[in-house]
């Protein structure tokens, strides 16, 4: 029996010939991703040595720009840490800032057949170029960072076959929204994208999939390599690589078959995603104090796009807050060069700098008690993004904006 992707990657950084689901593996990092809220006082601990500077990535996300003394603090004190241990990729507040997953996407720090991580829980998001990447508790990335190892249980892997291409309207969001309400959890398990309908995807759709990995509890969620993606690559980083694909006769826990044509918007309503996505008609009309459109999973170039194309010419309806996060700084300024930003402004949203902020509750638009929200990121838990007397519903960044202008949830045809 042959085997899946991350197998082989597991197989190939553990030094073995094989690896199958129920194994323990210890494997080699070829990439560690560090936070600002890495060097927190409340996470950090003293360390004595870096394995190897040129495999560890600093990037400030959650508290960007610091918002209080004690993220300030933080940020200084990682500054130190990269100078002292000589870390050259540290990305901190300026042009070269952003998400950290955005940021390993946009310099290709996730290469095909390696292993990469961050304490993070959608680290998940660089399986989309063909990589194992998984978010591990923040002792476990100090030790992956001093040590240049960490250790897995294989999981059982589900094969998910894309066929079609997704209709007009319709985004990667709905297609994890279709997932997740189909298929439900995915505990204990990794899931593997590939099929002819992959070609369709752009890498940043991959990307939100594989983001939203993390919110159906898998383990790993990993995207086949084609030319798209090595064509990617090959233009942000010079380093060589070796893709992965897995064996004809790879052992799958399930195999499905997802039709990207038959789609449709969905939204999730609030408190969860899992089992929970309904069409945008059955959530249509509820009224919303704040509309979100971000984070490593909808803050992209082309999310932008969509919401400034539903956006343009039109008009936030009064007493609806909509905020806006690109996911890098160099998304932003090419959004702005393109026009989007001048389009989302004019209608009436306020335009963040790049932070996890809204997105985790943290900053840059918390919500208050029995505000209603569509976001257009990661997460729609209770308490997620503020007082847990909020509700959270979940859609495309095309949804959110035209729920934006309606004042209640819509369709972005409405």
């Amino acid at each position: 029996m042959g085997m899946t992707i991350v197998e082989k990657i597991f197989a190939r950084a553990s030094g073995q010939c094989r690896v199958i689901a129920g194994d323990l593996v210890v494997v080699d990092i070829d990439c560690a991703v560090m936070l600002d809220m890495s060097f927190h006082r409340t996470q950090r601990r003293t360390i004595l040595k870096v394995h190897d500077p040129e495999k560890v990535v600093i990037a400030y996300d959650h508290m960007v720009p610091a918002p209080d003394k004690d993220s300030a603090e933080a940020h200084a004190y990682g500054r130190e840490f990269a100078h002292h241990f000589g870390i050259k990729r540290l990305h901190d507040v300026g042009p070269d800032q952003g998400i950290s997953h955005a940021i390993v996407a946009d310099r290709a720090y996730a290469l095909p057949g390696t292993v990469l991580v961050c304490s993070d829980s959608h680290t998940c998001a660089s399986g989309a170029f063909n990589c194992a990447a998984r978010g591990i508790g923040a002792p476990d990335l100090l030790a992956a960072v001093t040590t240049g190892k960490t250790w897995y249980r294989v999981g059982e892997t589900v094969r998910y076959e894309l066929t079609g291409s997704l209709p007009p309207g319709v985004s990667a969001k709905d297609l994890f929204l279709h997932l997740a309400g189909t298929w439900g959890h995915h505990t204990n398990q990794n899931v593997e994208f590939g099929g002819p309908g992959l070609a369709g995807l752009s890498i940043d759709a991959r990307r939100t999939v594989a983001a939203m990995g993390a919110e159906l509890s898998a383990e790993f969620a990993t995207f086949e390599a084609d030319e798209r993606l090595l064509d990617y690559i090959r233009t942000r980083n010079p380093a060589s690589f070796t893709p992965v694909s897995p064996d004809e006769d790879a052992d799958y826990a399930d195999r499905r078959v997802v039709n990207l044509s038959t789609l449709r918007p969905l939204v999730a309503l609030p408190d969860a995603v899992i089992s929970n996505s309904v069409p945008v008609d059955e959530a249509a009309g509820q009224k919303i104090q704040q509309a979100f459109i971000g984070s490593c999973a909808n803050g992209s170039l082309e999310d932008l796009a969509e919401a400034a194309r539903v956006l343009k010419g039109r008009r936030v309806a009064p007493g609806v807050r909509l905020l806006v996060t690109p996911n890098t700084q160099a998304v932003y300024a090419a959004a702005l060069k393109a026009g989007h930003i001048a389009t989302l402004v004019e209608a009436g949203a306020v335009v963040t700098s790049a932070t996890c902020g809204a997105c985790f509750g943290g900053h840059m638009g918390v919500l208050g008690p029995d505000e209603v929200c569509i976001t257009a990121s990661t997460r729609n838990f209770k308490g997620r993004m503020g007082d847990p007397r909020a509700r959270i519903y979940m859609a495309s960044p095309a949804t959110v904006a035209a729920s934006a202008i309606a004042g209640h949830i819509s369709g972005a045809d409405a």
